[in-house]
């Protein structure tokens, strides 16, 4: 009877460990627009698509760094803030649970889930506007 206790309290602390990896994973959905919309958009130097799209960042304390580039316009290096993830308070007082939401970066979370980025002409194309 002792074993089968322990075995299943081994068991329930395992299940509940690392919540937040486990219900909301370690990256998130983050739709990104821009105004005009087409600008090619990079994350961490990779492309990822052209605005509007839904983009796949990876979670942690620090976002990922994500520029929008379009010709004509100034380039836009942005770093979406990140906040903590209330699904991590699950853990309860499991600290192998709050190490592996630390590790996979699943303890935080973007907020907002939208960000909308205005691009600004580039200055050569203002000059050439202003000359014509």
């Amino acid at each position: 009877m002792k074993k089968i206790l322990s075995i299943s309290a081994l068991s329930v602390t395992l299940l509940f460990s690392s919540c937040a990896t486990i219900f909301t994973g370690s990256k998130q959905t983050v739709q990104i627009q821009s105004t005009p919309p087409g600008a090619d958009i990079e994350v961490d130097g990779i492309s990822a698509g052209v605005t509007p799209a839904a983009v796949r960042l990876k979670k942690g304390f620090s976002g990922q760094t994500v520029s929008l580039k379009k010709d004509g316009y100034e380039a836009k290096f942005l770093q979406p803030a990140t906040t903590f993830n209330p699904v991590a308070v699950l853990n309860l007082f499991g600290l192998i649970g709050w190490g592996i939401d630390a590790a996979t970066g699943a303890m935080m979370k973007y907020d907002p889930k939208v960000i909308d980025v205005k691009l600004t002409p580039a200055k050569d194309a203002k000059e050439t506007a202003k000359a014509n």
